[in-house]
């Protein structure tokens, strides 16, 4: 390995020089920091990352936690856009990602802080995981700084979309179509938050809209377990005064549901109408294009990047906030138009 050491013997100029010239520091002339930078990259040199932290007291490292409940990993449409987002963002800023190993089957193996700590990392986002586990509350209630997606902690920056506000507008498209009999596969074993805020804003919206909701049309389902959500429409069909619309926890659950309605004979949107969640870019290239709230994986991914690395560089100005990311309705054609 090519040393500062080696440098300064082929430039002809102490270590000290050497080290000026690559950090650029301004008491060193724009010919010898040349020189030396061309000499370094001719003969393959490059930064002791660990040294380097030990005198800056950064990784540049970035800790993600991400473990999904149905172990689909970076398969995940929807995750898989938020990590690929978050990753460029944090690569702009000259800082790299790394997944905390949160393997449970190794013996001996390391609590999440404990993770954190030996990897040295200058941050973490946490992107999906139990967010009640005894562990996360020790990482998040620790001195690292910290930024959750789509959970909120009082205590650190989160960056969430807004479900609120998508399963409100969603309802009310439905709702301006003619449909007044909705029935509403939620989601479980997933983000509590997040499918509370959904079902809460579903209710309240079809109050303020006057429509009744029946408890029979109210279900619950694994996001993205076709199975579970097929299971679910099948009892949906076979109620004496069924739906017109159902809605689903996300996109890929729904095409559970959309299979079970061909098995019956009935077609979408013409005897039944169906809505997802999410926005996954297949089900905008499946007829019947999908009609979902399509989330802004973008800004989720670029926003938590950025809140995280602020307050590793900026700690004493950077606020604890809350950042609402607001999402889309995409019309698609699966819900048909019954005025």
């Amino acid at each position: 390995m090519v040393s500062m050491k080696d440098i300064s013997v082929a430039c002809g100029v102490s270590v000290a020089t050497v080290s000026k010239a690559l950090n650029d520091h301004a008491d060193i002339g724009a010919e010898t920091k040349n020189r030396v930078r061309q000499v370094a990259k001719q003969m393959g040199y490059f930064p002791n990352s660990a040294a380097k932290a030990l005198k800056t007291n950064r990784t540049h490292n970035l800790g993600v936690l991400f473990e999904e409940d149905d172990h689909s990993g970076l398969t995940h449409d929807y995750f898989a856009y938020v990590l690929d987002s978050l990753k460029g963002a944090a690569e702009e800023k000259g800082y790299d990602i790394t997944f905390i190993n949160g393997c449970r089957t190794r013996h001996n193996r390391m609590s999440y802080l404990e993770h954190c700590r030996y990897r040295g990392f200058d941050g973490v986002i946490i992107v999906c995981v139990n967010f009640h586990d005894p562990e996360v509350l020790e990482l998040v209630n620790s001195s690292i700084p910290t930024v959750t997606i789509d959970h909120v902690f009082n205590n650190v920056c989160s960056v969430v979309s807004d479900n609120v506000k998508g399963m409100r507008e969603l309802v009310q498209y439905v709702y301006n179509k003619g449909h007044r009999r909705i029935a509403y596969i939620h989601g479980v074993n997933s983000s509590v938050a997040v499918t509370q805020r959904r079902l809460a804003s579903f209710y309240k919206t079809a109050e303020e809209l006057g429509l009744k909701i029946p408890d029979e049309y109210i279900k619950a389902a694994a996001y993205r377990d076709t199975k579970a959500s097929g299971i679910a429409t099948a009892e949906l069909l076979e109620l004496r005064e069924r739906p017109t619309c159902i809605f689903y926890p996300d996109d890929f659950a729904c095409y559970g549901g959309i299979n079970v309605i061909k098995e019956r004979g009935l077609s979408v949107p013409d005897d039944i109408s169906v809505v997802g969640f999410d926005g996954i870019r297949i089900a905008r290239h499946i007829e019947p294009k999908l009609t979902t709230l399509k989330q802004d994986t973008t800004q989720l991914g670029r926003r938590a990047a950025e809140k995280v690395i602020s307050l590793i560089e900026h700690p004493k100005t950077t606020l604890i906030e809350q950042i609402v990311v607001e999402g889309e309705v995409y019309e698609g054609k699966s819900v048909a138009c019954l005025k």
